[in-house]
């Protein structure tokens, strides 16, 4: 019966292929974690920025034998070419092992990477070679491989040569796959994983059925020869989608069309940049080079106009000026735009070009923070006009730090509008401590809403206050659980005083001083100075700390130094860490961030008391754009909301171990405050020209 079934699905897509055939042969999740067929890779990897979220219920037990069981894999394209995933596998979700529910069962978390080789015409062939079970401290899927494959028509076949110390035999030699896919939503899989013949078939529900958010697949593994198999047939759902949508989608947008005339003395048509100027009307070429300086009058009237609509647009501390040089000086800082200063920018860019119709008018755009200077931009009207309508790459000059002030300035209103000072901050964050496939269970979790509160006093000072309160756990985290001293509590943790300053040579400082909980009250002071060189690609800084117990005779302390490199081209930042943290653990952190938009995915490494490798992830918890803040404050989400998982390497077993490398965290930084998340460079807004003009569209 099971043959006849494949057999009339095999059919009835044989006929409906000339049809319906597929445009391109679609990537899907193995079974064991990486791109590939069911057990096996093919050299296809994710394409970058996109993730898998995938379950299948096929447990390969050591090596030993497959049953029923869970998989959870998390896969991610973290660059052109590479592919990274992590997987749980388990026989049970909660079965305590120590006890006889849990005896002799598996519960194994690994890293894998797969990565597709370079320069190798299309055409021709595809190469991969990858890795499984990377690292670990209990090796127990330990595999490395090299694939190739060739697409013609609607296959793809697929051949390679892989070692591993399965008994089963899987995917220790030679292994070769077919993938035959008649039809968009529809495949056919057949491999043999150097034991066992498989065939599988894919079913995969459109992307525009689902909110155009991503594609889900489900997955029946029909058929096996194995003669280790407990079952006939093991299923599997995967979800792919974009880690940061947003991002995918600015980076589809096309240039803006251009309009033709024709001059009035018979010159050939030229293509000429269409204002968005709301008031003004298209210009020729040779009305655009004979545009004289605006009156005083008009200018004034403009320069008010564009004061009132930035102060709309929520942002603070607004300034504007112009002398009689053409030259226009626009002040502000950023209070709306938290996941990331650009969209600040490209809307004051916008806004500036909407308002102002000297098409000859130089502007200077600094954006600020407390009244500290982040960075600032020049540039001309009718050249960013240009790009706006054209896509014509804009003359832009970006620098770190304050603009060098013209001569001559007639400020607008005289005064800054919209203080930002004595107006509180609320920012809500879930707090979340877990562990991950330990001898207790797959997931164990203690979960709290935290609520910091900023409060600017003056320039470059504040006050931060602190908590958050319980909302659940699970059992392993309960106050009579062996995790219970790592769950999170109710609490009001912390109160600080901060000021900052902007010193020369791209220094820059903030002191912190106040009450600190961590399990214990401290009353004490941080201070952190960073470096940042001037085109910001890389920064050093330098973070020390030191608390006196409230209610003992001791102190505790915390030293560390870190360096950061921006690998602008890639969309990466490399991170390093080293020194003395607060457990009094020594020794050094390394970490590559792979940045989608306003998301990473980060992978690190830690050697302190023991030797850790992990992966994390940060995401923004807040909309796009926050509400303008009032006199009464301002509420929001966390623009940066990280989690990691992690595991032990370098060692015959994989105990837990918590809070290694640890730095108690803080809500203000000079990263967070100033430095855009790490991100802040000069080619950093040349890299996101795209975005300059999108955030403009949205939100005009």
């Amino acid at each position: 019966m099971l043959k006849a079934n494949t057999l009339l699905i095999s059919g009835l897509a044989t006929l409906c292929a000339p049809v319906l055939a597929s445009e391109k042969i679609n990537n899907y999740q193995s079974f064991t974690g990486y791109t590939g067929l069911i057990n096996t890779p093919n050299a296809s990897v994710l394409e970058k920025g996109m993730i898998d979220i995938g379950y299948n219920n096929q447990l390969d037990l050591r090596g030993n034998k497959y049953m029923d069981g869970h998989n959870f894999i998390f896969s991610a394209g973290l660059f052109d070419g590479l592919e990274v995933s992590g997987q749980i596998a388990a026989n049970s979700m909660n079965d305590n092992m120590f006890y006889s529910e849990g005896r002799g069962q598996l519960r194994d978390l690994s890293f894998n990477a797969k990565y597709k080789l370079p320069y190798i015409p299309k055409n021709w062939l595809s190469v991969a070679v990858g890795a499984k079970d990377i690292g670990g401290a209990s090796n127990k899927y330990e595999t490395y491989y090299a694939v190739a494959s060739k697409e013609l028509w609607d296959f793809r076949f697929s051949a390679g040569y892989a070692v591993s110390d399965r008994a089963t035999g899987q995917m220790d030699g030679p292994f070769a796959g077919i993938e035959w896919q008649p039809l968009d939503w529809f495949a056919l899989q057949a491999e043999h994983d150097a034991d066992a013949f498989n065939a599988a078939a894919k079913v995969t529900v459109p992307k525009k059925w689902l909110y155009d958010i991503g594609e889900l697949t489900f997955t029946s593994r029909f058929y096996s020869s194995s003669d280790y198999a407990e079952d006939d047939t093991y299923w599997g759902v995967n979800f792919i989608l974009p880690f940061s949508p947003r991002a995918a989608k600015i980076k589809q947008l096309e240039p803006a069309p251009a309009i033709v005339t024709k001059s009035m003395v018979n010159e050939a048509p030229q293509i000429i940049y269409n204002s968005p100027n709301k008031t003004s009307k298209p210009a020729t070429v040779a009305e655009q080079t004979s545009l004289l300086p605006v009156s005083k009058i008009q200018m004034n009237t403009q320069a008010h106009a564009l004061k009132r609509a930035l102060t709309d647009d929520g942002f603070e501390n607004v300034l504007v000026g112009y002398n009689k040089q053409n030259q226009l000086i626009v002040k502000l800082e950023n209070a709306i735009f938290n996941q990331n200063d650009i969209d600040a920018l490209g809307l004051v860019l916008g806004r500036i070009t909407e308002y102002v119709d000297n098409e000859n008018m130089q502007f200077y755009v600094q954006l600020e923070k407390y009244e500290i200077a982040q960075f600032h931009v020049i540039g001309t009207i009718g050249n960013y006009n240009a790009f706006l309508a054209n896509n014509t790459t804009p003359d832009l000059n970006v620098n770190i730090g304050p603009v060098a002030m013209p001569a001559g300035i007639a400020w607008v209103g005289l005064t800054k509008s919209n203080s930002p000072y004595f107006k509180p901050r609320l920012t809500f964050s879930p707090a979340l401590t877990g562990s991950h496939a330990t001898d207790l269970g797959v997931l164990d979790y203690s979960l709290a809403l935290r609520a910091d509160v900023d409060v600017p006093l003056w320039k470059g000072a504040g006050v931060i206050l602190g908590g958050q309160v319980h909302v659940a756990d699970s059992d392993d985290y309960e106050e009579d659980a062996p995790f219970r001293n790592y769950r999170e509590e109710s609490d009001f943790d912390r109160a600080m005083f901060y000021q900052t300053f902007a010193l020369p040579w791209g220094f820059y400082n903030q002191t912190q001083l106040g009450y600190l909980k961590e399990r214990y009250d401290f009353m004490g002071i941080r201070n952190e100075t960073g470096w940042l060189s001037p085109e910001g690609r890389h920064k050093v800084t330098a973070d020390f700390g030191y608390f006196e117990y409230e209610d003992y005779n001791a102190s505790k302390d915390y030293q560390t130094i870190s360096y950061q490199y921006n690998w602008l081209e890639q969309d990466i930042t490399l991170h390093a860490t080293a020194g003395n943290f607060w457990y009094e653990d020594s020794g050094a952190r390394v970490e590559s961030r792979f940045w989608f938009g306003d998301s990473y995915l980060a992978i690190y490494a830690e050697d302190t008391r023991v030797q850790k490798v992990g992966i994390a992830f940060s995401i923004p918890l807040s909309p796009r754009k926050d509400m303008a803040v009032s006199k009464y404050g301002q509420v929001k989400g966390t623009s940066a909301w990280r989690y990691g998982i992690s595991t032990q390497v370098g060692e015959s077993h994989n105990r837990l171990v918590f809070n290694q490398a640890y730095v108690p965290s803080k809500s203000v930084n000079l990263d967070r405050m100033l430095f855009n998340q790490g991100r802040i460079s000069t080619q950093y807004v040349y890299s996101n020209l795209t975005r300059l003009k999108e955030v403009y569209n949205k939100y005009r």
